[in-house]
């Protein structure tokens, strides 16, 4: 009788602390609740025991980054932040996806530096025009780059249909693609998600992502390049995984697009606005100086200093100046032509209205930028057979075309008319 009294009590304990627990933990807020405590959400933890089986790589990703080693969790990451879709994830609440805000959190100044860059709003308003971005973020990106923001889309979108662009300028252009929760763009796109690695970002690949191709072939030019060569010779000595507030010539003796464009080596300044130490608009169809051209021009060439003399950084740039000028003039003779045309209601008005518009577009679009970028990155062959020889032999067709136009309306006009027509030069 005893020992049934004992079962009888013992099990009426372990109930009533169960119901009492239960009661406790329904009067505790929903932020206790709905987000388990750090210890849980380490990859090693709570959220490892499903992805380590549904989706082990991005465990083993994150496993490796430096957000692991300094004892950052998924959590710190995947909650929800102000203005943010939140998701019921197995128990936990977490963010339904991530955007610049999650990582400005630690990242605020790297954040703001890429506002003001062209990887920000410019980015994805070069495809889809301005629609999607409030007036205040217009007007901050129209202050760095006027008329890059408050624009038409890219023509072509609409002629080419959604599902090129989808899978095509979209995967690139996003990395300024606006977000619900007012911020700009998604820091992993050069980072990589779960690894968030500075080592990543630093590799020319990683870059040449989207910096390829005929309009933009800087990959391409970079691996022609001497860089690029040793590069791929003494990358295994490199350390990528320098701190980027110590990066020394030692850990990065070879400059990738990152050590120019961004790093700190040897105690420059660091910024994630990759447009900073750059000094003409080479992108436009005639490539003008930017209004901060000397700055971006000094910032530049202190980069250029750790391995080069001054007098051979100012003959670099002087002979490289002199391939724009020359672009600048074969691209506007190419402008003056097709304008002509138009004007003379021999074509078609607008972009894209005929094969004419396409070289045009071709000649600068592709060839000219082409020209321009090997000249500064140092790329004889984009200079010469990928640039100015496309561009004279586009030329030549641009001229042909206008020839034959001319003559052909010459022809088909009354004789009055054709005699008061300009004597045109054939040559």
């Amino acid at each position: 009788m005893r020992s049934f009294r004992l079962v009888f009590l013992a099990v009426f304990l372990g109930t009533a602390l169960v119901v009492a627990a239960i009661l406790f933990n329904r009067a505790r807020p929903q932020v206790e609740t709905q987000h388990p405590n750090a210890q849980l959400v380490l990859a090693t933890g709570k959220c490892a025991e499903c992805h380590r089986t549904q989706t082990p790589a991005i465990v083993h990703e994150y496993e490796l980054s430096k957000h692991s080693a300094k004892g950052i969790t998924c959590l710190d990451c995947h909650q929800v932040l102000k203005g943010q879709e939140s998701l019921d994830h197995r128990g936990f609440t977490i963010a339904k996806s991530l955007t610049a805000q999650s990582c400005q959190q630690c990242h605020r100044t790297e954040y703001d530096q890429y506002l003001r860059s062209r990887h920000a709003a410019p980015s994805w308003a070069a495809v889809a025009g301005p629609k999607d971005f409030t007036p205040e973020q217009i007007a901050f990106a129209e202050q760095y780059h006027k008329g890059a923001v408050d624009r038409q889309g890219h023509p072509l979108v609409a002629i080419e249909g959604a599902a090129a662009a989808t899978k095509g300028c979209v995967l690139c252009h996003a990395v300024g693609r606006p977000n619900a929760d007012g911020t700009i763009g998604t820091c992993t796109s050069c980072h990589a998600r779960h690894v968030a690695s500075v080592s990543l970002a630093r590799l020319p690949t990683t870059c040449g992502q989207c910096h390829m191709g005929p309009d933009h072939s800087q990959i391409e030019i970079y691996n022609e390049s001497k860089h690029g060569v040793l590069f791929a010779a003494q990358r295994e000595h490199m350390n990528l995984e320098a701190d980027p507030q110590h990066l020394t010539a030692t850990d990065m003796p070879v400059p990738t697009c990152a050590t120019c464009h961004m790093s700190g080596l040897e105690g420059q300044h660091i910024t994630h606005d990759v447009t900073e130490r750059l000094s003409y608009w080479l992108f436009a169809p005639v490539s003008q100086r930017r209004p901060t051209y000397l700055q971006g021009q000094a910032a530049m060439q202190e980069t250029c200093l750790k391995c080069h003399t001054k007098p051979r950084i100012e003959q670099f740039y002087k002979e490289a100046e002199a391939v724009v000028a020359s672009t600048n003039d074969l691209v506007g003779e190419s402008q003056t032509i097709v304008q002509k045309l138009k004007d003379d209601k021999l074509v078609p008005p607008g972009g894209f209205a005929d094969r004419l518009d396409y070289l045009q577009f071709d000649l600068w679009h592709y060839y000219g930028r082409t020209a321009k970028h090997g000249a500064f990155m140092g790329g004889a062959d984009f200079v010469q057979w990928h640039g100015f020889y496309e561009i004279v032999r586009h030329l030549a067709e641009i001229k042909e075309i206008d020839r034959e136009l001319r003559g052909k309306a010459a022809t088909t006009q009354p004789s009055h008319v054709r005699a008061e027509q300009p004597r045109i030069d054939r040559g």
